[in-house]
Parts: structure tokens; C-alpha cells; sequence
């Protein structure tokens, strides 16, 4: 929804979960992990190593996300990583490496970023903020079919359940944890088709930003 909006009033398009997922993989490639614990030490002072940006696909227009100077896409998206990032995201000083690369990513204003604490800590002061919900079987479900649809082995039990771990814990960190601006507007899209949540997500940009621009 964030990027079909991005696109349509030629916005740039910023997902900052891909970004700690992008850290997370980093960590799980350089055995950062053992057995599910993290080497909270090693990252740290690894970060200073570790570059995430986004570019263009010059095949198909999509937004990639890039860790090092290498399309990691793909990579980021797989439930290795989905089991891990939750832990890396909590860690103060990931968070404000990130927050910073996004505050300079939105200087210059014209973008639509995506993420979950993005109302309340990075932009508390953005002109239109929207805090999406919809059900956990349901997020599972499309989930399932995001996978399968690039090849990926997965089931809707194991889906499930890393999304309601990974909602708990991110609801219940110390820092910037998830929860909804007061200012924002919710959208409950459990029962919505994306094109009626896209069309739903445009008319809110009219009245709240190009209406008042207008103006």
C-alpha cells in the first residue's frame, strides 16, 4: 500500500523494516548468532561496516534494498531472517544508526516511509501519519502467499507464529516500541482488497497533504 502510493504522486518510497532486516542478515552471514542468542558485542562493532540503501531495479522499477553495495532483496524477506530481526531492532544502537539514515533520507521531504515506529520516533511531525492493522491470521495468510509466489518454502503455522512473536516483542521493547501515533488515522484492512485499501490510502492523501498544499 505505502509503495502503490509512493508511486502514484511520484514520491520516493523508504521501507525501514527492510533496513534492520538488512542488519539482521548481516549478522546471521558473519555467525553473529549462536544458537538463537546474539553477539551483541560483535554487531556493535560491526556497524560502522555495515551500509543499507535503497536503488531502483532498472528491470522492473522496483525499490531493492542494497546491504554493501549488493541487492539483498530476496535475502531479507526469508524466515531466517524474519526469526532474528525482532532482537536486532530492539538494540538501542541500531535504532539510532537507523533513525538517522531515515531523518536524512526525509530531509528534503516528498517520501513515503513504511515501518513501525515511524509516527511516533523518526517523523512524529509528519503531515499525514496512518497506522495499519489487520488480523494475524490474516497477515499470515498473505504472508504464505508472498513466499510461495517467489518459490519459498513456509508454513501458515510457522508464519503465524513468528508474526505474533515478532508484534509482542516489538510492542513491548524499551525503545522506540510499536504502537500507535496519537494523531494517526488506523486502518483496519483485514477484510480490504489492496485495491480498495490503495484507493482508501489515496483519497487520505488528498484531503490531509495535496488538498492543504493546495491551499
Amino acid at each position: 500500500m505505502a509503495k502503490e502510493l509512493a508511486r502514484r504522486i511520484g514520491y520516493r518510497y523508504i521501507d525501514t523494516g527492510a533496513m534492520y532486516r538488512a542488519v539482521t542478515l548481516y549478522a546471521l552471514r558473519h555467525g553473529f548468532f549462536d544458537g538463537g542468542e546474539l553477539d551483541v558485542d560483535a554487531l556493535l562493532g560491526s556497524m560502522a561496516d555495515i551500509s543499507v540503501s535503497f536503488e531502483v531495479d532498472p528491470l522492473d522499477g522496483r525499490t531493492v534494498t542494497m546491504l554493501n553495495g549488493k541487492n539483498v532483496e530476496r535475502e531479507i524477506r526469508g524466515m531466517e531472517v524474519s526469526g532474528h530481526v525482532s532482537s536486532v531492532a530492539a538494540l538501542p544502537f541500531v535504532r539510532e544508526a537507523l533513525v538517522r539514515l531515515q531523518r536524512q533520507m526525509g530531509r528534503d521531504k516528498r517520501i513515503v516511509m513504511d515501518g513501525r515506529d515511524i509516527g511516533t520516533v523518526v517523523f512524529p511531525d509528519a503531515e499525514m501519519k496512518i497506522f495499519v492493522t489487520a488480523s494475524a491470521e490474516v497477515r499470515a495468510s498473505r504472508r504464505l502467499a508472498e513466499l510461495k509466489a517467489k518459490g519459498e518454502d513456509a508454513s501458515f503455522e510457522e508464519i503465524l507464529a513468528n508474526i505474533k512473536s515478532r508484534d509482542y516483542q516489538d510492542s513491548t521493547r524499551k525503545i522506540s516500541p510499536l504502537r500507535k501515533a496519537p494523531d494517526a488515522i488506523e486502518l483496519d484492512n483485514t477484510d480490504l482488497t489492496p485495491e480498495g485499501q490503495n484507493e482508501w490510502l489515496y483519497n487520505i492523501y488528498n484531503v490531509l497533504v495535496d488538498g492543504k498544499n493546495r491551499d
